[in-house]
């Protein structure tokens, strides 16, 4: 059974930093997407940084692009989410998320729709 577990969440003031981390278990084979996501009250969920386990490729959500980066660690079960220059506009509830099939591309999607294994979330608040 794949288990996600987040930590590194917490209250920063505008242009701080956290960084995430995110635990994998389960998993079967590497080769296949992981990645944050995020949710801010009233809004829908949205995807924010995506890793490719076996090939390293990344992508991002425009808004955090030159901010935030996502890595994982050399055994790949756990993927991170360096955060830097946060806004309020970064304040949500941070989801990682893990898709349960192998991917046939070397590329993932934002999507969240496209991920079916979910952490319980760890919240993110950035005050002005």
């Amino acid at each position: 059974q794949v288990q996600l577990v987040e930590s590194g969440g917490g209250s920063v003031q505008d242009g701080g930093s956290l960084r995430l981390s995110c635990g994998a278990s389960g998993f079967i084979y590497s080769d296949n997407c992981m990645g944050w996501f995020r949710q801010a009250p009233g809004k829908e969920r949205e995807g924010v940084a995506v890793i490719f386990r076996s090939g390293g490729s990344t992508d991002y959500v425009d808004s955090v692009k030159g901010r935030f980066t996502i890595s994982q660690d050399g055994a790949k079960t756990t993927v991170f989410l360096q955060m830097n220059s946060l806004s309020p506009a970064d304040t949500a509830m941070y989801y990682c998320a893990a898709q349960g099939w192998r991917s046939l591309r070397n590329s993932c999607s934002l999507a969240p729709g496209e991920y079916n294994y979910w952490g319980q979330g760890t919240q993110v608040t950035v005050s002005s």
